[in-house]
């Protein structure tokens, strides 16, 4: 769809320290948004996020490697 615009929110696990992982998950996401960039998707079409470790996927005490939680998603809109 030409209006179509992709979402790409970058997440993170809780190892680390909480502002490392809030900078980690910008990174990551502005990983894919390059990826996608080269695959011929507009860099305009596309906004990034990082949501650090705020939103887990499996939820693990502070300190723990969770790999399930090292993630970012892509929503088409």
């Amino acid at each position: 769809k030409d209006g179509a615009v992709v979402d790409i929110v970058g997440h993170a696990d809780t190892s680390g320290d909480a502002t490392y992982n809030q900078g980690l998950s910008e990174r990551r996401a502005a990983a894919v948004q390059q990826a996608l960039s080269g695959r011929g998707i507009a860099i305009d079409k596309m906004t990034t996020s990082g949501r650090g470790e705020r939103a887990l996927l499996i939820e693990t005490a502070d300190g723990v490697r969770e790999p399930s939680n090292r993630r970012a998603e892509i929503i088409l809109r």
